[in-house]
C-alpha cells in the first residue's frame, strides 16, 4: 500500500508562489544558446582597408602561402595530424579558403585604425558602410560582418559613437541591414558604458525604423576591472542581466589585457595563466545565457624562416581554446587561416567517431562503456553539429556514424528550441 502524501496541495502553492521569482530569472535570462551558427573566427582589418573581394583575397594569399611552404598535408604533419587524418583534412581546407576563408570580419576603427582626425574617419565610416553593403548585395561578403569601433572612454567616445552612427546610418540608408550584421564595442571597464551602448543602438533603431533589439553587439572583455570590480564583484557576470538580449558574445582581448596587469610583452599569450583566469570568468558569467565567447588572437604572424614555427603556434593555440570550450578566436593575417581551419578540422574529425558512437548509444538506448545523461548527450550533439556547420565533418559522416540527420542532430543539441518550435 502506497504511503499517503505529506504535502498538501496548499504546501505545493507556496513553494510555486516562493520560486516564482527564480522561474523567471531562469526563464528570461538563461535562454540558453540560440542554435545559430557561431562562426570559428574573427578576421579584423582596418577599416580604410576593406574591398567587397578582401576575403577572396586573403582566401588567394593563404593558399600561395601554403602551396610554397610543402602543402597542406605538411601543414598537418607539422600541427601533429597523422598521415590519414592529415590526408582527410587537407582538401577540406583548401575547399575552405577557396570558398569561404573569412567567416567573421571586423572593420577596425579602434586600434588597427588609429586616430586620424574626424574629417578622414567620418568618410571612412561612410565608405566602410558603403562597401559592407555593396559586398552583401555582390555577395562576396563573410557570413559576418560589422565594425569595430572607439571604445567609450571619455577621450574616444564622442568619436567612437559617431563614427558607429554613420557606419549604422550608411547602411540603413543602403536597404535592409546585413543578417550577419556584427557590432562590437571594445576596453569596456564598466557595466554602465554597456548600458550606454544598449541606449545608442536603441536610439538609432528608432531613427531607422529598425525592430527593437536588432542591433546587437559583442564586448570586448580587455580590462581587469571588468573581471574584478573595485566593489569586488565582477562587473562581466552582471552584463547579461543588465541588457537582457542585446550582448551576443564576449570576446577576450589578449594584449590589452596582459598588458594592464603588467605582464612583459614576450610572455604575453592566450595561455598565460592571467588569460585562463579571465577567460574561466567570462565562462562562468555568461553560462546558460546564450552569450558566445571568443578567444584572442597570437600576433605571431606566419612568415619567411618563421613559418613553420608560427603555424606550430597557431595551431596549438586554436586546439587548446576549442578544448577549453572557446569555438572562436581572432585572426590576424591571411597566413593564419590555414593553421586555424587546419586544426579546426582535426578537432572535430578526431572527435567524431567516438562523439557519433555515443549519440548512437544514447537515440536507442543501448549501453555502452559510457552511460551518457541528457546534459552530455546535448553537449556530444552540439560538438558533432558544429563540425557539420564549420564543414569540418560531413552530414553524410554522421548518418552513417551516428544514424542522425542533421535535424534529429539539432534537437538533440537544443531541445529547448525543439520544444518551443513543436
Amino acid at each position: 500500500m502506497s504511503p499517503t502524501p505529506a504535502l498538501s496541495a496548499a504546501d505545493l502553492a507556496q513553494i510555486d508562489a516562493s520560486l516564482k521569482d527564480t522561474d523567471r530569472l531562469l526563464e528570461g535570462n538563461y535562454p540558453g544558446d540560440d542554435g545559430s551558427r557561431q562562426p570559428v573566427h574573427t578576421v579584423y582589418v582596418p577599416a580604410d582597408r576593406f574591398t567587397p573581394d578582401l576575403a577572396a583575397d586573403w582566401g588567394r594569399q593563404a593558399l600561395a602561402t601554403v602551396e610554397a611552404n610543402g602543402g597542406l598535408e605538411h601543414l598537418g604533419a607539422l600541427l601533429g595530424q597523422d598521415a590519414a587524418l592529415a590526408a582527410e583534412v587537407a582538401p577540406r581546407v583548401a575547399a575552405k579558403l577557396a570558398a569561404e576563408p573569412i567567416e567573421d570580419l571586423r572593420l577596425d576603427f579602434e586600434d588597427g585604425y588609429g586616430n586620424r582626425g574626424d574629417e578622414a574617419e567620418d568618410a571612412d565610416a561612410v565608405k566602410a558602410g558603403q562597401a559592407v553593403a555593396a559586398a552583401v548585395a555582390a555577395g562576396t561578403a563573410p557570413p559576418f560582418i560589422g565594425i569595430r569601433f572607439k571604445c567609450f572612454e571619455e577621450a574616444t567616445r564622442a568619436r567612437g559613437l559617431r563614427t558607429l552612427d554613420l557606419f549604422v546610418s550608411t547602411l540603413a540608408d543602403a536597404g535592409e541591414l546585413p543578417a550577419g550584421l556584427v557590432l562590437t564595442l571594445p576596453k569596456v571597464t564598466t557595466v554602465d558604458q554597456v548600458k550606454a551602448m544598449e541606449f545608442a543602438v536603441g536610439r538609432l533603431e528608432t531613427a531607422h525604423s529598425l525592430p527593437a533589439g536588432r542591433l546587437r553587439f559583442e564586448v570586448q572583455v580587455e580590462t581587469p576591472q571588468l573581471i574584478i570590480g573595485a566593489d569586488g564583484t565582477s562587473p562581466v557576470a552582471r552584463l547579461a542581466h543588465e541588457v537582457p538580449g542585446r550582448i551576443t558574445a564576449l570576446h577576450y582581448g589578449t594584449y590589452d589585457y596582459s598588458a594592464s596587469l603588467e605582464i612583459s610583452a614576450q610572455y604575453q599569450s592566450m595561455e598565460h595563466p592571467v588569460a585562463d583566469f579571465a577567460k574561466e570568468v567570462m565562462q562562468l558569467a555568461v553560462a546558460g545565457t546564450g552569450i558566445r565567447l571568443s578567444d584572442g588572437s597570437t600576433n605571431v604572424i606566419p612568415m619567411g624562416d618563421g613559418t613553420e614555427d608560427a603555424w606550430r603556434l597557431h595551431g596549438r593555440l586554436v586546439r587548446r581554446s576549442l578544448e577549453r570550450g572557446y569555438y572562436q578566436g581572432w585572426d590576424m593575417h591571411p597566413a593564419h587561416l590555414p593553421s586555424r581551419f587546419s586544426a579546426t578540422y582535426a578537432f572535430y574529425r578526431q572527435g567524431l567517431p567516438a562523439a557519433a558512437a555515443r549519440l548512437a548509444n544514447y537515440v536507442s538506448r543501448t549501453e555502452g562503456a559510457v552511460m551518457d545523461e541528457p546534459a552530455t548527450a546535448r553537449a556530444l550533439a552540439n560538438f558533432v553539429l558544429r563540425g557539420v556547420v564549420c564543414g569540418a565533418v560531413g552530414a553524410d559522416e554522421v548518418q552513417a556514424q551516428a544514424g542522425l540527420d542533421q535535424s534529429q542532430l539539432t534537437a538533440l543539441a537544443h531541445p529547448r528550441l525543439a520544444t518551443v518550435h513543436q
